[in-house]
């Protein structure tokens, strides 16, 4: 609660008051929003809590979904490229590669829920504060564990939004990312938000993680422990590579 003040504070203190007129109130912002091809909705068709599990839709996508009475649910499913740790495993395999003809791939997906309660500020913002039971799954096939289940609860701020009325695709909501980035633009899927209930829905542990399972694509995980790369893990990573004689493939 203290921190979501101060990003209210932070916020006003940068923007100043915004009217909320027509940029704002083409529609209400109540009702489920989906990004491109609109695969990715908030709901329990994408995200099962009780079972930290998730249902793979057919594209990569986000969702956000909004009550009138100051609730929201957020759907993700993004694909990245990695940084340091995967240029060191993706040149390892590149060397295999030479040898076997097979083709590395390292692009990582992850999948991501929260839900929370949200405040439209008077200077334009919106600030969303999480329960605290959200969770996000991460695939990354040249990382030294490939598939792991993290609790995600961050406190997301955006400084400004609009709804807009698009020739093709109808009522569009913007969002801008606390430093002004865009998100891709949301269409309207329905004015009667789609989504779970509005309460924390898992027990929350932060005590271990433990290596995710894939049943039919579902990601179950025993627990709901934190999990973060470090500088030790880097090096650790580079002391096992160095160790089995491998660097030079890196060279």
């Amino acid at each position: 609660m203290i921190f979501t003040s101060l990003l209210l504070l932070l916020a006003t203190s940068a923007h100043g008051q915004t009217v909320y007129d027509a940029a704002h109130n083409v529609t209400a912002i109540t009702g489920t929003w989906s990004s491109g091809s609109q695969n990715v909705i908030t709901g329990p068709g994408f995200a099962t809590p009780s079972q930290e599990a998730f249902t793979y839709p057919k594209t990569t996508g986000m969702s956000f979904s909004f009550t009138d009475d100051g609730y929201y649910e957020i759907a993700r499913y993004r694909m990245t490229s990695n940084g340091l740790l995967s240029v060191l495993y993706f040149l390892f395999h590149a060397a295999k590669a030479v040898l076997t003809g097979t083709v590395p791939t390292c692009i990582t997906g992850v999948m991501n829920w929260a839900h929370g309660t949200y405040v439209l500020a008077s200077n334009g913002s919106i600030v969303m504060t999480p329960f605290g039971d959200g969770y996000q799954q991460i695939q990354d096939p040249c990382a030294a564990i490939s598939n792991f289940i993290e609790n995600y609860n961050d406190t997301e701020l955006y400084i400004l939004w609009n709804i807009y009325q698009d020739p093709v695709m109808g009522y569009t909501l913007q969002l801008y990312q606390f430093d002004g980035t865009p998100l891709p633009p949301q269409y309207l899927v329905s004015t009667s938000p789609n989504m779970l209930p509005t309460q924390a829905l898992r027990n929350v542990s932060t005590s271990a993680t433990t290596a995710a399972t894939v049943q039919n694509a579902a990601v179950v995980n025993a627990n709901a422990g934190g999990r973060r790369w470090e500088v030790a893990s880097v090096t650790g990573l580079l002391t096992v590579i160095s160790g089995l004689g491998l660097a030079s493939l890196l060279l």
